[in-house]
């Protein structure tokens, strides 16, 4: 709590008058961290835009809002209620392109799995310097739908 004060230049003591803990605190992060991912999968209309579009779109916002919230992110299931309840929204927006994407008889959850795991590779260390949102996205939905092996 002392770090947070200090980082964002507030007494202590004001820090615990908004949070009555360290886990109230991560709480609260992570709703919001939850409500700008699903702000940003939103923005990218996965019920009118096409498929492919809007998972790029989707894609592209998450890379960008990602990294600002490594440590909040990382837990598999967030603390509380309603980061849990914003949490499956976006995995319900996810699923819902998908299918759209791949088809029927397509491992909706499988698909998430790992394009959950290529996006947090991306956003947290395996992305070259000086890429932007869009080229990132890109290589995540290529190796997604085609592997590693170069397309023609």
């Amino acid at each position: 709590m002392e770090q947070i004060a200090e980082a964002a230049g507030v007494a202590r003591a004001t820090v615990h008058r908004r949070f009555a803990s360290r886990e109230a605190l991560i709480e609260a992060m992570e709703v919001t961290a939850w409500q700008e991912i699903l702000d940003a999968v939103h923005a990218a209309r996965p019920h009118t835009a096409p498929p492919l579009v809007a998972l790029h779109q989707a894609t592209a916002g998450i890379l960008q809002i990602k990294p600002a919230w490594r440590f909040t992110l990382a837990r598999q299931i967030p603390l509380s209620a309603q980061a849990q309840a914003v949490q499956a929204e976006v995995m319900g927006l996810c699923e819902e392109v998908f299918s759209k994407l791949l088809g029927p008889g397509a491992d909706l959850v499988w698909a998430r799995q790992v394009y959950l795991a290529l996006l947090g590779e991306a956003a947290h260390g395996g992305t070259p310097p000086g890429q932007d949102a869009d080229a990132v996205a890109k290589k995540v939905i290529d190796t997604l739908l085609h592997g590693v092996q170069r397309t023609a």
